[in-house]
Formats: C-alpha cells, sequence, structure tokens
C-alpha cells in the first residue's frame, strides 16, 4: 500500500512535493512520525514519512527542502535506514535517541530570516511545536502550521481505518468503567479542571474499556475523548461502535459523536471553563482549537499514571496470559529444533520463524493478535536492532551462528513481549561470552531492589554495569513499560538513560516494564534477552518502603550459549530458579515434544 513505491517513484512524489512547496512559497517540510494522536505506530493514512522515503521504522522524521532531503533517526534504525535510503537522494542524519529534536536545530541553522517552514499542525506534538517555533522565531523563520501539503500529491493516500470498536470487559477488565472515569474526574478536581480532553489512544480504550482494531498490534482505535464533571463525549467514526456497546456507554453517561467533530467540540468551550490538558500527548493543532478565554492547565492525563498501575486482577490474569505465551513458545522452539535436524529440506528462513511463532500463539486461549512485527535475525541481522525480514530480502538460517527472536502476543489477558537468542551449529567462544554478559546485565537489573518512588531511567546503568565492565555497550534503552492488553510500548516509565528522570517516570507498584540489555557487533551478530517483570512491594525499613521485581516472561534461557566461568555463583543460582520456576509453571500447558525441549532446556547448570 504505502510502501510500495519504487526509488524512481519516490524520487518523482519528492519532485512533485517540491514543486507544490515552491508554489505555496514554503522552503523546508517536516513530516514527522505521526497521527493526530501521536501514535507509535500509525495508521496508513499517516504514513507520510514512510511513503516519501522509503524508511519503515517507526520512528523518525522527514525534512524536505529545495536542494535537500533527509531522515532523522535514532541508533536502533541507522542499519536499516541506511539500507531503506541506499540508492535515493535523501540523507540518513542520526540522531541519539528517538526523543531527540535535532532536526530543529538544523531547520534553525539551515534556513535564513523570511523563509517559510511547513508542517501539518494535526500531527505535530504540541511540547514539539513550541520548541520548534521558538526556535525558528529566534532566526526570524516563518512557521506555518495550517496546510497537509501531502494531500496533495499522495494521491492513493489510504482512507481512515474502519475496524470496528469492542469492549475489553469482565473478568480482564478489573475496573469498570465507571470507576476509571471517577478516579480521572477526582484528579481533574484537584487541578481544578472542569474539562479534560484525550487523544491519546492507549488513555482512550483505557479508561472507556474498549478496544479496536485500527493500528496494527496496538487494539486501539481512532478517538478523541472530552470528560466533563458528570458526562463524557468519545469522537469515533460513525459505524464503529456496536449499537449494544453504545448503549451501554450511554448507561455510563459517554455520548459518541463523528471523530471529525473533536475540534468543533473544544472550539465551543465558553469562558470560565478550565481545561486539562496533557502538552506531549496533544496536538498543536487540537490546542490551538481551544478558545482563548477558556483557561488551559497543562499536566500529565491521569489516565496515564493510573492505567501503568496494574491492579492485583490484572497482575493475576497477566501471569495466566505468561503461562500460555510461554506454552506457545515451547511448542515453536521444539518445532525450531526438528526443522533445523531435518537435512531432507532446505534450511529454514527467518521469514518461517514468524509464521510458526505466530501459529504457536494463535493455538492458545484468549490470543488476539501479535504485539509487533516478529524480529527474527540470524547472524549479522540480529545486530539490526529493529530488522524485519521481508520476502525480498531475508536470510536462511543455517551453518554456526546466532538467531535472535522477538516477538509478542496481544491476548484478552495481557500483552507479551519477549526475546531470546539460540544458537545455530556451533557457537563461538566470543559469542558466548557476549550472550553471558547480557545474562548478567538482565540479572543485576531483574535483581534490584530500590526505593519507592525511584525515577524508572535511574535503574537503567543497573542492566548496563556487567556490560560496560567488559567494554561494551548496547543504543536502546533497557526497559519500556507495558500495557494491560494494549500497547507493547506504554509509559510514562521507561528504563533509559536517554529518558528525562522526571516526576511522571517514578516506580511505583504494579508497574510491568521490559528488561532487554544487549550486544550487538554490526556484520556479525546481537545479542539481546528480554523478560518483562512487574514492580511489587519488598519491604519496608525506617528509610521507607522498597519496591523489587517480579519476573513475569516464562521462556528458557539457553544455557548451551553460557560462558559458565563469567557468571559467579549468586548468578547461576538466580538462573537455575527461574528455570525451575518456568518448568513447574509451564508443565501442565504442554506435552510430547514441547514437554521434552522444555525439560531439556530447564536442566540445571
Amino acid at each position: 500500500m504505502h510502501n510500495s513505491l519504487t526509488t524512481s517513484e519516490r524520487a518523482a512524489a519528492l519532485a512533485q512535493l517540491r514543486a507544490v512547496m515552491q508554489r505555496e512559497h514554503i522552503d523546508a517540510i517536516l513530516v514527522p512520525s505521526a497521527d493526530p494522536h501521536l501514535s507509535e505506530y500509525l495508521p496508513g493514512r499517516w504514513q507520510g514519512r514512510e511513503w516519501l522515503s522509503g524508511f519503515t521504522g517507526s520512528v523518525g522524521a522527514f525534512i524536505a527542502t529545495a536542494a535537500f532531503a533527509g531522515v532523522w533517526t535514532d541508533a536502533r534504525y541507522w542499519t536499516q535506514a541506511e539500507a531503506e535510503l541506499a540508492g535515493s537522494d535523501i540523507a540518513l542524519m542520526k540522531i541519539p535517541s528517538g526523543a531527540s529534536l535535532l532536526y530543529v536545530d538544523w531547520l534553525a541553522a539551515n534556513l535564513h530570516s523570511g523563509q517559510t517552514v511547513a508542517v501539518d499542525a494535526r500531527v505535530l506534538g504540541l511540547s514539539t511545536a513550541r520548541l520548534l517555533a521558538d526556535a525558528l522565531r529566534e532566526r526570524g523563520i516563518v512557521l506555518r502550521t495550517d496546510i497537509d501539503l501531502l494531500d496533495e500529491v499522495w494521491s492513493e493516500r489510504p482512507p481512515l481505518p474502519a475496524a470496528p470498536v469492542f469492549e475489553h470487559a469482565a473478568p480482564y477488565a478489573s475496573t469498570t468503567r465507571a470507576d476509571k472515569l471517577a478516579e480521572v474526574r477526582a484528579a481533574m478536581a484537584t487541578m481544578g479542571a472542569t474539562g479534560h480532553f484525550i487523544s491519546t489512544l492507549d488513555d482512550i480504550a483505557w479508561l472507556f474499556n474498549l478496544r479496536g482494531a485500527d493500528v496494527n498490534y496496538n487494539p486501539v482505535f481512532l478517538s478523541h475523548a472530552l470528560i466533563g464533571p458528570d458526562r463524557a463525549t468519545l469522537f469515533v467514526a460513525d459505524g464503529k461502535v456496536p449499537a449494544d456497546v453504545a448503549e451501554r456507554l450511554r448507561l455510563d453517561r459517554v455520548e459518541l459523536a463523528p471523530y471529525g467533530q473533536a475540534e468543533a467540540a473544544l472550539a465551543q468551550l465558553g469562558a470560565g471553563e478550565v481545561l486539562l490538558v496533557d502538552p506531549r500527548r496533544i496536538t498543536a493543532g487540537m490546542r490551538a482549537a481551544v478558545p482563548a478565554a477558556v483557561k488551559v492547565v497543562e499536566a500529565v492525563n491521569p489516565s496515564t499514571f493510573a492505567k501503568s498501575k496494574k491492579t492485583q486482577q490484572d497482575a493475576a490474569h497477566v501471569r495466566a496470559t505468561m503461562e500460555q505465551d510461554g506454552a506457545a513458545l515451547c511448542e515453536f522452539f521444539a518445532w525450531l529444533d526438528v526443522r533445523l535436524a531435518d537435512k531432507r529440506r532446505g534450511p529454514p528462513t527467518e521469514l518461517d520463524i514468524d509464521t510458526h511463532i505466530c501459529a504457536a500463539r494463535a493455538r492458545r486461549p484468549g490470543f488476539v493478535s501479535p504485539s509487533f512485527g516478529t524480529i527474527a535475525g540470524f547472524n549479522a541481522n540480529g545486530a539490526i536492532m529493529h530488522y524485519r525480514a521481508t520476502e525480498a530480502s531475508h536470510a536462511d538460517i543455517e551453518g554456526d551462528g546466532l538467531l535472535l527472536i522477538d516477538s509478542g502476543g496481544q491476548y484478552l489477558g495481557g500483552t507479551t513481549d519477549i526475546t531470546r537468542v539460540v544458537p545455530i551449529g556451533t557457537p563461538s567462544a566470543a559469542q558466548k561470552r557476549d550472550f553471558t554478559l547480557v545474562l548478567k546485565g538482565v540479572i543485576a537489573l531483574s535483581s534490584a531492589q530500590f526505593p519507592r518512588g525511584t525515577k524508572s531511567p535511574m535503574l537503567d546503568a543497573l542492566a548496563r554495569a556487567p556490560i560496560w565492565a567488559a567494554g561494551n555497550e548496547y543504543g536502546h534503552g533497557t526497559g519500556h513499560g507495558v500495557g494491560y492488553f494494549l500497547n507493547v510500548h506504554e509509559g510514562p516509565q521507561s528504563i533509559s538513560a536517554t529518558s528525562m528522570p522526571e516526576p511522571h517516570t517514578a516506580m511505583e507498584p504494579g508497574m510491568i516494564t521490559s528488561v532487554e540489555p544487549g550486544i550487538y557487533r554490526p556484520g556479525r551478530w546481537g545479542i539481546r534477552i528480554e523478560n518483562l517483570v512487574l514492580n511489587r512491594s519488598a519491604e519496608a525499613t525506617e528509610f521507607g518502603e522498597f519496591l523489587d521485581f517480579e519476573t513475569l516472561t516464562l521462556c528458557p534461557i539457553d544455557t548451551r550459549l553460557l560462558d559458565l566461568q563469567l557468571l559467579r555463583a549468586d548468578e547461576t543460582k538466580w538462573l537455575n530458579d527461574y528455570h525451575a520456576t518456568v518448568r513447574a509453571r509451564l508443565a501442565p500447558h504442554v506435552d510430547g515434544a514441547a514437554r521434552a525441549w522444555l525439560d531439556e532446556r530447564t536442566e540445571e547448570i
């Protein structure tokens, strides 16, 4: 659909875009990776950056001037971007993290006073818009946000998605919609707000106990919400909400309105109203619709905090889901061993991994969809952090080396995300050393105890310490928050050195976060081991309450890749204890070859 253009077709589209820019007296266009909800994974309609550049990573910004075009993206995507941009005249501009706004500095430095930068306000985050406006104003550069140039040149632009909305019901939804709305209204009251506008799809899905399928991998639906003191309005396309669901919403004093009417509803707010918005989670276009007479309070969406702290019932469903997910992985890995040993057939490919791992999950109760595109990278491909095998470009799995598999599932009872590395043939001593160092990082962070309220970025160095001690490093964060049958990347907590340790990143009981250090050797191999962990209360001392982690993910870590001389006794004990737990909890869910595989891979070392 959006990414099927050839390099020459893309060059023609860019030439057409530049012609429109010239006609409109625009000197530079910025196309962010964003939709009107500032989502990570975008519906096709807003994948303009990918359509114009050919770069398919989920994070990046595209800028074109009359003489230059470039994509700004971070270390996770550099290898991928170099390959996807090859042969085009589009430059790769390297930035330190996905949150970096270095392209703002570039625009300020490379345009002159009196020139104009255009970006569609409907997909530009408010906080980013302010930084951009300030930087350009200082240089006398004009910022124009009232125009969507893509509409003129993108003749086959996809329409809005039309998948139906459904309820995330009991027993999985442990808190009612009415109770969640009451909690948000209580937070509004403490800030003196009479209204609260939300655009982020995970917040809306969680708050209203609704799910959808408008975005690949994330069970969300395109919508905005306006919460008042006793009523709420959900702006969603006509026909998406079934009549019975609409009736239950009405009983909770939630009205439906057309998706396109959100801006008009904001424009109709009256003087004396106090509107709560989250500047990091609302677009400049939506903010501009609010009349000047309305007082605006800016703070993190209350739902963002609330949904990060899973209830005890939620956690119980996640544990049960992890048993099903782990059992599916046992079946998959047992299949892989048999397939690798079958010399009569040709070697399996990276594409086969995705097909069979998704099929194994799909046989499990409560499964809805993958939670992201499977990353299956053999040897050099494993060093590409967000690698994706395609029909046109993928590796056969044969010979000696390492196969990295990062995959996950969306289930009614939770969201999973796991990375494992398995040896193919005979692994080298250097590969075993790297693997063991990464495992030491996993164990160091997973075993940590820390004061409640610790800012999550502060924990990042615990996983890196064993890797740093050996002179290695990795170019991504150590952990991201995970939703509850919601987005696989979901804050506000993030165990990442590039995140600011702000108040809203505080670690609280009930949060689920990934632990995923790695070592990547470009052109050779990549190693990452990833588990999901749950914050829980550990002890109270005179210094306050302390938290630790419960490891939720249940799947063996391949001991064939260990350099046992590098493990301390306590680390060996952690691994043996983990494997004993994995065996005990997965055994009731598997039999035959999968059970034999589980028993073998969880043997004590």
